[in-house]
């Protein structure tokens, strides 16, 4: 009998009762490759020696302190870390202690920016259908997971969704890329006229999408033609990369990339490495000075927020990966679990895409690769797939509703960044006999 309140009531998970480098064992001595990092979460494996000794000092020297009453020099230590690295133009940071604050918090910057900056009238958020950016209120508003919202979108504030750039379903072969580009900006555009260009805030994204597409990039130059279009409009760009960012998709900051430089960026996951609970929002120059003229605070805050032990976990998990050479590890078995994934599964009949960058990629299911058809929602294919892989001593993340919140069905993979070759192999091939097992369960013809 368990007094959790598990996120199933059905079934109850395998009890993790240690870890080490790229795998998790459980209570009956089973072990996993970690192949998912939880949600993209494990950027540095377990129980690496250089973090847990950080932490450890920490405590002994400082465990908690309120940051309405002071900073800790871990605290400021790592928001300068995280500056020094970040695109031209950010300057300051505020610590949270997840993704789903540091969307909030976001969210509640860009209406305070806009409040104490003359322009009261600028309250509209406009975001992307099938992206996910929290399970708080306002981040699950501005997210496009319908699955998630359905029950609460009587609690949710008024959010405008246009298309996403996928371009495996929503670009047309006899439209090039530059015209497909032109499509969704033109989009974009449409639906700032349809509110009033003086309305609207800020325009969100996931720089690579995570969970909800399952890592799709975009198509080059499109955050581009995005960045020309909200600064038009005097309108602010936030990209989440709390699932794509720190060094997932090969770079630091997901939008290196892309060529442009958001007013905010939201971070998490892969920053603390699961060691401790840390997310953190990144903050335009231009937004900290209006706000320093004006009330001379973020009207803003939470308890945990900047939590020393968090911070001192986050720093050393950035500083491993800098002095290890782990981002062009990322790049490197990034490109072999890619010509992995596609020799193995390239040509599978029920494999529609294979997409990603660095250490982020999806599987996307089909029933028929012609047509690009989807599995029906009640065989849960997904789902069958977990369970396989975790059969075979796999972790990966499951996901349904890929095409629309109901219809479809997708596989992602984020292995640690200290995954060398054999591991990466490792993956590829029991995840292609999970999706193998899976297939003859449902009897697919």
């Amino acid at each position: 009998m368990t007094r959790v309140l598990h996120r199933s009531l059905i079934d109850r998970p395998p009890v993790a009762k240690g870890a080490n480098g790229v795998e998790i064992i459980d209570s009956e001595g089973r072990r996993y490759i970690d192949a998912c990092g939880g949600a993209a979460v494990s950027s540095l494996g377990h129980a690496h020696p250089d973090v847990l000794a950080a932490m450890h000092a920490q405590i002994d020297s400082i465990p908690y302190a309120h940051s309405g009453f002071f900073t800790t020099e871990a605290a400021e230590e790592l928001a300068a870390d995280l500056i020094d690295r970040a695109p031209s133009g950010l300057s300051r940071v505020y610590l949270t202690s997840g993704g789903s604050e540091a969307v909030e918090a976001a969210l509640k910057l860009a209406r305070q920016y806009f409040v104490e900056s003359g322009q009261p009238e600028r309250r509209r958020f406009i975001a992307r259908r099938q992206s996910f950016h929290g399970n708080t209120l306002g981040a699950l508003a501005v997210g496009g997971n319908l699955r998630r919202r359905k029950a609460f979108e009587p609690l949710l504030i008024d959010v405008s969704h246009v298309s996403p750039c996928y371009e495996y379903r929503n670009r047309d072969g006899s439209l090039s890329v530059p015209a497909y580009v032109d499509r969704l900006a033109q989009e974009l555009e449409d639906e700032i006229q349809r509110l009033g260009p003086r309305t609207v805030a800020a325009f969100v994204a996931e720089t690579v999408v995570g969970a909800t597409l399952g890592a799709v990039p975009a198509v080059d130059g499109y955050f581009q033609r995005i960045r020309e279009v909200c600064d038009r409009h005097g309108i602010l760009l936030v990209l989440d990369e709390v699932m794509c960012g720190m060094g997932r998709t090969g770079t630091l900051y997901a939008c290196e990339r892309e060529g442009v430089v958001p007013d905010l960026i939201t971070i998490a996951k892969g920053l603390g490495g699961g060691y401790a609970p840390i997310g953190a929002l990144l903050v335009s120059d231009r937004l900290v000075n209006a706000l320093a003229q004006g009330s001379g605070a973020f009207l803003h805050g939470h308890t945990y927020n900047a939590h020393p032990v968090a911070c001192a976990a986050a720093l050393a998990v950035q500083r491993v990966i800098r002095r290890d050479g782990l981002l062009e590890n990322v790049r490197r078995q990034g490109a072999r679990l890619e010509d992995g994934l596609r020799g193995r599964l390239g040509q599978h009949g029920f494999v529609g895409d294979i997409r990603g960058r660095g250490l982020l990629w999806g599987v996307e299911l089909v029933k028929d690769r012609s047509t690009k058809e989807a599995f029906s929602p009640q065989l849960k294919l997904h789902g069958r797939v977990k369970s396989e892989a975790m059969k075979r001593g796999l972790a990966v993340y499951p996901m349904g509703g890929t095409l629309d919140g109901e219809r479809g069905d997708h596989i992602l993979i984020a292995p640690p960044f200290i995954a060398e070759a054999p591991v990466i192999d490792m993956i590829v091939e029991r995840l292609s006999d999970a999706i193998d097992a899976a297939m003859a369960s449902v009897k697919v013809s």
